[in-house]
C-alpha cells in the first residue's frame, strides 16, 4: 500500500491571478481542496516540499495528509498544473476524502520473474500495452504497484486483466472488456525465421498433385526443352 504523504498548508486570503503570481514569487504554490460535499478550500503549499513529493514517483496515487491550522485533512491529488517552460508546479487540485470512501486511481504495473519466461529467454520482447491500471479501491488501501508474474510465458502469449490477481478491496475500473496489459512478441529476426519455417512446412504438407502453380511452370518448360534436344 502507498504510504501517506504529509504536506503543510496555509489558507489563501486572496484569490485571483495576481494573488497567485505573488504566492509563486514567494516560493508557494496555490492549491484547492474540494469534494466530500463540502465547500472548496483554497490553500497554498511550499513549492520545495511539493516538488520533493512529486519526485517520489507515486504522488498521484498516494494519500496526502494536509496539515491546515490545527486540522489534518485526508486528500488525494487529482491534478498538478506545470509551467510549460520551467516545468515548475503552479497549481494543485486535491480531492477531500472521507475515511472509507472508494476512489479511482492509476496504479503502476511491475513485471516479475522475467528470468522464468521461456519466451523472453528465446529473445522475445515484452510489449507493455498498459503501464498503469485504473483501479477502484478504498482510499486507505491504495496499492503502490501491481505485480504481474510472467513465469512460463511463451512468445505469442498475452496478459489480460482477468489473469491478474488484484489486492483485496481493489477492482478494475474497466469492467466491460477483458483488456490486454502486455504481450510477448518476437523480435524482427525471430519473426522472419518463423515465417521461413512456416513456408517450408506449407510446402511439405502438399501432396504431389497439389504443387503450387508457380512451381509447376519451370518444371514443364524444362521437360519441353529436354524433349526438343532429344529430337
Amino acid at each position: 500500500m502507498s504510504d501517506a504523504l504529509e504536506l503543510s498548508a496555509e489558507l489563501r486570503e486572496r484569490a485571483g491571478k495576481g494573488a497567485s503570481r505573488a504566492l509563486r514569487r514567494e516560493g508557494r504554490v496555490p492549491a484547492v481542496i474540494y469534494g466530500n460535499n463540502e465547500e472548496p478550500t483554497t490553500i497554498h503549499v511550499e513549492e520545495k516540499e511539493l516538488r520533493k513529493q512529486l519526485g517520489t514517483g507515486h504522488f498521484m496515487n498516494s494519500i496526502v495528509m494536509i496539515g491546515l491550522g490545527g486540522d489534518t485533512l485526508r486528500t488525494i491529488p487529482k491534478d498538478v498544473a506545470l509551467d510549460p517552460v520551467s516545468d515548475r508546479p503552479i497549481h494543485v487540485d486535491f480531492l477531500r476524502l472521507s475515511k472509507n470512501a472508494k476512489i479511482q486511481v492509476a496504479v503502476p504495473v511491475v513485471f516479475i520473474n522475467e528470468e522464468d519466461s521461456p519466451g523472453l529467454k528465446k529473445g522475445g520482447v515484452l510489449n507493455v500495452v498498459r503501464h498503469d491500471l485504473e483501479l477502484v479501491c478504498e482510499n486507505a488501501k491504495i496499492p503502490s504497484e501491481i505485480e504481474i508474474d510472467v513465469t512460463g510465458l511463451e512468445v505469442g502469449d498475452s496478459i489480460h486483466i482477468s489473469s491478474v490477481t488484484l489486492p483485496d478491496g481493489a477492482e478494475s475500473a474497466i469492467t466491460d472488456r477483458d483488456f490486454t496489459i502486455a504481450t510477448l512478441v518476437a523480435p524482427s529476426a525471430l519473426k522472419r525465421a518463423e515465417g521461413e519455417a512456416g513456408d517450408d512446412q506449407t510446402g511439405e504438407g502438399m501432396d504431389a498433385g497439389e504443387t503450387a502453380a508457380t512451381e509447376q511452370g519451370p518444371d514443364d518448360d524444362a521437360a519441353a526443352e529436354q524433349e526438343a534436344k532429344s529430337e
